[in-house]
């Protein structure tokens, strides 16, 4: 018998006002948590049984496969219902996208959303989604961003120990822009599992003290026959089915091997009549159910139970019984082909159907489910022609790509050449490299890409193939325009938009005018800005939603160095919503870089200083961004006194070398001059100048070269004036001017103009150390104020130290400042801990102090980072420890309004 619902009416008290919220038009994404066993299901079956009778329902589930069909569980939601999203899910799509920038979602998406619209409100569950495909998050994360203007509910269940791993850690992420309701079941209690266990024999205390109070689990306790240990469901499921009829048990034995549930068509084609017919007595026993999608057991982990219990050699040929099933139907789903061959070693069908499988799930967008498909036919791969090895390793590198593997993908990626050119097929081999080349520069290996890009435009440039022709150009035209090699990049990329055309392909157009517009810039040319942004706005015209995130990744990185702060908000703010929407790791993580140094920029260091530690800490971020985000982590500890920055800077400025791109380059060379100003180290300084600025000699780098110039000449280094500026056509002077002349006003000995022009452009940081070179005393004053606010320790040291030298007065740092603690917390941050030694909340010290509950979140996170701890109890400890803390902070008491 089913277990009781018992303490789960708050749940659906819960669930039933956000689906009559949707009826007024307020929809919401409804996420229902808990272990397995713990009653999620039987929750969902009351709300549906429950619901308004005007809320249309629609229901799908994920399957426990290796690699689960993509979008199976909305297929299944609309499998008989019509509507915009069935009509989109039935469209057909190519096997093989022409472009890594095509999105196959981009008809889906926006069906899904007119099929919420259509009914006074809709409830569409999806159950499992710890088991969902990669391209079914993609839709319901853009679903969810979107849910609140719509008369809907999008509820989702899911286990509470879902791996890190799991792309469905995208779709809690993007709850944060959502309105969420959250429900997480508990555990019975004892009380309850005393009802459950009332007139059964068994003693209600002692079953929950060995269930945990799971639901489940005390279900298959109180139905085993005693003999069990009533916690473990394993034995319990067991004792439950040993008083079956040995017919029925043979039937749940073939029905185990299958996850989720099994159509009655193919169950009785699996089990003959009779059999099926056995399984009478367990649907009558509570151990199978019957359903509007078939036969399927009542929980999952009874399932599992009975599963692991078969032996092995039986279980392999249940499999393929299951398998020979399953090729009989007319159209049969080639990932369930594969589950079933996988499991029941049949080697033949993983080879025959694995490699069109991963191709079909690739084209849908479920790249993660393609890997592992890809990865089930590897061992197999003798068993494949030349050519379809080839192939299949081809793919198999794309997929590590896709999932981020950048140095396995180089290795698979050229081991595929190399099986190309054995066979003798150039061309093939020549798309190929192609693909190498964008791995390698993922890898950071951009000697290699280039070398690649170039082997490749070879092969395939002097053939009929336009398209492969413009691709190959493209990607050489792109490391050249993102090195140093200009002029070359601009025929590159103009011969690629023509091959481009003649082929057909607005695809690679859209790409190679993003390239072009970087290159145009790095010649002089601001035109390149407006390139960019029509990049951008083709892009999105044809769907090519991962050329959208690039453009505004690489639209971001060009408005950061001209120093347009506001338009460089802006860019990053809608890109990293972009990027992290549809999934795009890379890019959202060079976004948020940015999203971070605009905040460095103007001063917000408490802010930038954690999200900086945490990207540069990543052990999983590409190498070629490694040199985006560690440069400036480590350039803002130097800054703050951390002597810990100097072998990061070495490391970022060795791997930046070696990797060869200007922004790399760039922010890892002016970091480490920066570094030598603070420590006074002139032989570093000229050691890193003597690499850095002949790559900053073209127009295009005038601010980082004025920079660069800036930090030389406060060295005592004479330096050749900084290159011409960036221009339009008609000559008119591009926004980088705005740095470039502040940067080189303080480089002639114009310190007031240059902190004037910092002021307006609103970088504290710089306009502080310009007006700590002024021979008055009290701008002096004034520009160490603003260092000691910033808690820019070293900076600070430096100036005073220069004063002392010069016999003049030094003014006295805040009693308690960075300066009067070993862990370098800013007055605001010691005031912070000393509120949160106390035992206060954010939110109590927010209202205490007059600050938004986010920015006190900004400074926690910034002492945690500075005391090196993770909890609040730790920072009160390690305060103490250090006699810093509620003892040593007594500012005066903050301004309130009247």
């Amino acid at each position: 018998m089913p277990a009781q619902l018992l303490e789960r009416r708050s749940a659906l008290t819960t669930l039933r006002a956000a689906v009559d919220a949707a009826l007024g038009g307020a929809g919401s994404v409804a996420l229902l948590t808990g272990e397995a066993g713990i009653g999620k299901t039987s929750v969902v079956r009351q709300l549906l049984a429950e619901v308004d009778p005007a809320v249309r329902v629609l229901s799908g589930g994920c399957d426990d496969l290796i690699a689960p069909a993509p979008l199976a569980p909305l297929r299944e939601a609309v499998a008989n219902h019509g509507g915009p999203l069935a009509a989109a899910l039935a469209a057909p799509h190519p096997s093989n996208a022409p472009s890594a920038g095509a999105y196959p979602l981009v008809a889906v998406l926006p069906a899904m959303l007119a099929e919420l619209r259509g009914a006074p409100a809709t409830l569409l569950v999806v159950e499992d989604i710890h088991w969902a495909d990669e391209a079914t998050i993609d839709v319901l994360v853009y679903t969810a961003r979107r849910i609140g203007s719509l008369p809907a509910v999008l509820l989702l269940t899911m286990r509470d120990d879902v791996d890190d791993a799991h792309p469905v850690h995208r779709l809690l992420g993007s709850l944060t822009a959502a309105p969420v309701v959250r429900v997480a079941l508990a555990a019975l209690s004892a009380a309850a599992v005393a009802r459950m266990a009332a007139g059964t024999g068994h003693d209600g205390a002692a079953l929950h003290a060995l269930t945990g109070g799971n639901p489940f689990f005390v279900s298959e306790s109180l139905a085993s026959d005693g003999s069990a240990a009533p916690g473990a469901v394993r034995d319990a499921v067991r004792a439950r089915c040993r008083r079956l009829a040995p017919a029925c048990q043979e039937a749940l034995a073939q029905l185990c091997v299958v996850p989720r549930a099994v159509g009655v068509d193919l169950a009785a084609i699996l089990l003959g009549p009779q059999a099926l017919a056995a399984l009478a007595e367990a649907e009558q026993n509570g151990v199978i159910e019957v359903r509007p999608d078939g036969l399927a057991f009542r929980h999952e982990l009874a399932r599992r139970a009975i599963e692991a219990d078969l032996p092995e050699l039986r279980r392999r040929l249940l499999h393929r019984r299951v398998l020979a099933a399953l090729r009989a139907e007319s159209s049969p789903d080639r990932g369930r082909l594969v589950h079933h061959a996988v499991a029941g070693d049949d080697p033949a069908t993983v080879v025959a159907v694995g490699p069109s499988a991963a191709r079909a799930a690739a084209a849908a967008g479920s790249h993660r489910e393609a890997l592992v498909l890809l990865e089930s036919v590897l061992p197999y791969r003798d068993r494949l022609g030349s050519a379809e090895s080839a192939a299949l390793l081809d793919d198999y590198g794309w997929e590590l790509y896709n999932a981020h593997r950048f140095h396995e993908a180089v290795r698979v990626g050229e081991q595929a050449a190399d099986e190309y050119a054995a066979l003798g097929d150039e061309p093939a081999r020549g798309r190929c490299l192609i693909r190498v080349s964008r791995h390698q520069f993922m890898a950071g290996e951009t000697d290699a890409a280039e070398r690649t890009a170039g082997e490749a435009v070879r092969i395939l440039d002097n053939r009929a193939d336009d398209a492969a022709a413009a691709h190959a150009l493209l990607y050489q035209g792109a490391i050249l325009a993102l090195t140093d090699d200009f002029a070359r990049a601009v025929a590159a990329l103009e011969s690629a938009r023509k091959r481009a055309g003649r082929a057909g392909r607005t695809d690679l157009d859209t790409l190679c005018l993003n390239y072009l517009g970087i290159a145009r810039i790095e010649v002089g040319d601001a035109g390149g800005l407006a390139m960019l942004r029509q990049s951008v706005d083709m892009a999105r015209e044809d769907g090519l939603l991962e050329y959208v995130a690039r453009g505004y990744t690489n639209l971001g990185e060009m408005l950061f160095r001209m120093g347009a702060l506001a338009e460089t908000a802006g860019c990053v703010h809608a890109g990293l919503a972009f990027a992290e929407e549809h999934g795009f790791w890379s890019h959202a993580y060079n976004l948020r870089v940015h999203h971070l140094l605009v905040e460095l920029r103007r001063g917000n260091w408490d802010h930038a200083e954690p999200g900086l530690r945490a990207l540069a800490q990543r052990q999983t971020h590409p190498d070629m961004l490694y040199v985006y985000s560690v440069p400036w982590y480590a350039r803002l500890r130097a800054r703050r006194g951390d002597p810990a920055a100097a072998p990061l800077l070495a490391q970022a400025w060795d791997r930046a070398r070696r990797g060869r791109l200007l922004l790399g380059t760039a922010y890892a060379g002016l970091a480490c001059l920066e570094w030598a100003w603070l420590t006074n180290d002139r032989q570093r300084a000229d050691e890193v100048a003597a690499e850095l600025l002949p790559r900053l000699a073209h127009p295009g780098a005038a601010p980082f070269r004025a920079e660069a110039v800036r930090y030389l000449v406060r060295l005592g280094v004479s330096v050749d004036p900084v290159s011409s500026p960036v221009t339009d056509a008609a000559g008119t002077r591009a926004s980088d001017l705005v740095v470039t002349q502040a940067y080189a006003a303080g480089a002639g000995g114009d310190w007031a103009t240059a902190a004037a022009q910092w002021a307006t452009h609103g970088d504290p940081y710089e306009q502080a150390l310009e007006l700590t070179d002024s021979p008055d005393a009290d701008t002096v004053a004034g520009g160490l104020r603003m260092l000691d606010g910033l808690g820019a320790v070293a900076a600070a040291d430096l100036v005073r130290g220069r004063l002392r030298d010069r016999g003049a007065r030094v003014p006295r740092g805040a009693r308690r400042g960075t300066r009067a603690n070993p862990a370098h917390l800013t007055e605001r941050q010691l005031l912070v801990l000393s509120q949160l030694s106390a035992g206060r909340t954010n939110a109590e010290i927010a209202a205490d102090l007059v600050l938004s509950v986010r920015t006190v979140d900004h400074h926690v996170a910034a002492i945690f980072d500075k005391l090196g701890v993770r909890t609040r109890q730790e920072a009160a400890a390690a305060a103490r420890a250090l006699g810093i803390g509620p003892a040593s902070a007594t500012p005066e008491a903050p301004h309130r309004p009247a």
